[in-house]
């Protein structure tokens, strides 16, 4: 059984058991939160698309942990004219278990 849902406006194909990051979400470590933008079920190889989400369908996670990514560089200029800026970015996550998929 697998589902596709939908947080932080990225979609991810989930099972039971698997462990995502996701955009940072609001909610302390080792809470449990309800995805219910399910875009997609496969239960026992019956496939059930929403129309844009599933009715009654609804995923169970915990939040493990948060964090920041991989540091990337940003790094702008104009030839000639002597224009240089650099910066760093350093995007927020958030780890989650999926524990159940209701459908």
């Amino acid at each position: 059984m697998y589902a596709v849902i939908e947080t932080g406006g990225k979609q991810y194909r989930v099972t039971e058991g698997d462990v995502i990051f996701v955009e940072k979400i609001e909610a302390a470590v080792g809470d449990q939160i309800t995805l219910d933008k399910v875009l997609l079920v496969n239960k026992d190889g019956n496939i059930t698309v929403g129309t844009p989400t599933v009715t009654n369908a609804k995923v169970i996670a915990k939040v493990d942990d948060h964090g920041k990514g991989k540091k990337i560089i940003v790094f702008k200029y104009k030839p000639k004219k002597n224009y240089r800026r650099k910066k760093g970015h350093r995007q927020p996550f958030t780890k989650l278990v999926i524990e159940k998929i209701e459908a």
